[in-house]
């Protein structure tokens, strides 16, 4: 048995999963934490790496990793951080990005050079930021990379030039999605200087080795390892509950949405993986429960005990700011608070404002794509709540596929070590094993509130 590592270095931990690369068995598994918060020690990173391999990598013939996107890890001459790096939920630099569209020429013009129009989330936004606000640091910076290109050149030969893929650099803001190059030209206008990027590994390819001598793949941003790791198929909508909250599909061409609701980003096998994003996810509910003073298995007991429209209260969910839609400086609102308010509907309000987001984000991706919808997969650790699977068929408006419980991003990046350890023109066929079917009655008054919310609070940000 041949048995491939794959790596998801995530917001919140290192996931290390030893799958066997005929079948994609998951034969061992390890995770460490990282620190908290929005900007962090990119060191931080490779030693959770270290922790979580130090057993599994010796085990493998190749290796790869899936990386948060978006992340900007600055490099001086001697390849040291310049500051901790910016993660991709900071939002500091949303004047940034509005100051980098304009002079790209406006939203369509940004989409149609980068495939997405510049947000607060995108590496060159940060770049803009430390330009203007620590010029001294932007100065020293002689490289950029993203979190996984960071993680995967750790995990290389000394001498190894970086790399990444066209699916994570689809996010920065300085590549040309639709032809699979780097605009330098770009990164140098948001950073004040010309700075050096990691070469692009094609789909499939060997990027380096491992001292030991494992193959190390390309890697990956976390999204295209998730597709890859569910084996997305066109007509599939992969809904992800997870710190965000993400509705992605698969497509042969590509996207270049001039409203920025749909990121054009590539994936990770020579395609494209149009998306919505949101900011806001699991934590509506954390937040929720912290309130109420429960455990998440009491506030799904609660919110069961609702009826739909959570007797009339409606929240808007945007606690930290938004990017789907556009509000970086919005809060959370709620309405329809009344002395007959229980306690079961507060806690089903939570849940269906979190559906709600995402049934918007469902229907964007389908409006900018075009695609007939297919299946609906639901992944995160949010799926795991009995609430969530009863109301999401009723707000998503689909049956919704429920997978088993498993690291998909992970698995994605073993999915892809093993396509490079192969040399086949394909990734493996790895069967999803286990997926469960829900389907509920619909519920489009609760939709309707909580979009007449949404357009009620835009004119407050």
């Amino acid at each position: 048995m041949t048995a491939v590592l794959g790596i998801d270095s995530s917001t919140q931990s290192t996931k290390a999963v030893l799958v066997d690369a005929d079948d994609g068995t998951v034969l061992d598994s390890r995770t460490a934490p990282h620190p908290p918060g929005t900007e962090v020690d990119p060191r931080a990173w490779l030693r959770a790496l270290e922790e979580t391999t130090a057993d599994l990598l010796p085990r493998a013939a190749a290796v790869a990793v899936g990386g948060q996107q978006h992340g900007m890890v600055t490099l001086d001459a001697d390849g040291e951080p310049v500051r901790d790096a910016l993660l991709w939920n900071d939002t500091r630099s949303a004047a940034a990005a509005t100051e980098l569209v304009a002079e790209m020429g406006g939203p369509q013009a940004c989409a149609d050079a980068v495939g997405s129009v510049l947000v607060a989330s995108f590496t060159a936004s940060k770049l803009r930021w430390l330009r203007d606000h620590e010029p001294d640091r932007a100065a020293a910076v002689e490289r950029v990379l993203l979190p996984h290109d960071h993680v995967s050149r750790h995990l290389c030969a000394p001498g190894t030039e970086p790399f990444t893929d066209a699916g994570d650099a689809s996010g920065t803001g300085y590549f040309a999605t639709a032809t699979g190059e780097w605009r330098p030209d770009l990164a140098a206008a948001a950073l004040g200087h010309e700075v050096a990027l990691p070469r692009v590994v094609a789909p499939g390819a060997v990027a380096g080795h491992t001292p030991g001598g494992a193959v190390v793949a390309a890697g990956t941003g976390d999204n295209m390892a998730a597709s890859l790791g569910m084996a997305l198929e066109p007509g599939d909508v992969l809904v992800s509950f997870g710190t965000s909250g993400v509705a992605s599909t698969v497509s042969r061409t590509p996207v270049a949405d001039g409203t920025g609701t749909v990121t054009g980003f590539a994936d990770a096998t020579g395609g494209f993986l149009p998306m919505v994003t949101t900011i806001n996810a699991a934590g509506i509910l954390d937040l929720q429960a912290r309130w109420l003073g429960v455990d998440h298995a009491e506030l799904a007991r609660l919110a069961l005990e609702a009826a739909p429209g959570s007797g009339g209260v409606t929240l808007s969910p945007y606690y930290g700011g938004e990017r789907t839609p556009d509000r970086p400086a919005a809060v959370g609102t709620w309405t329809g608070l009344h002395p007959g308010t229980t306690r079961a509907d507060l806690a089903r309000a939570a849940y269906e404002s979190l559906l709600c987001a995402m049934a918007d984000a469902v229907g964007h991706l389908v409006a900018e794509t075009g695609i007939e919808v297919g299946r609906v997969l639901l992944v995160g650790g949010a799926t795991r709540s009995p609430a969530l699977r009863a109301l999401a068929p009723g707000l998503l408006g689909h049956p919704v596929h429920l997978p088993p419980p498993g690291e998909y991003v992970a698995l994605g990046a073993a999915r892809q070590a093993a396509w490079a350890l192969s040399g086949a023109e394909a990734p493996p066929a790895w069967p999803l094993r286990g997926t469960e079917v829900v389907d509920g009655s619909p519920t489009p008054e609760v939709g309707e509130a909580y979009a007449a919310l949404r357009d009620r609070t835009a004119a407050w940000t």
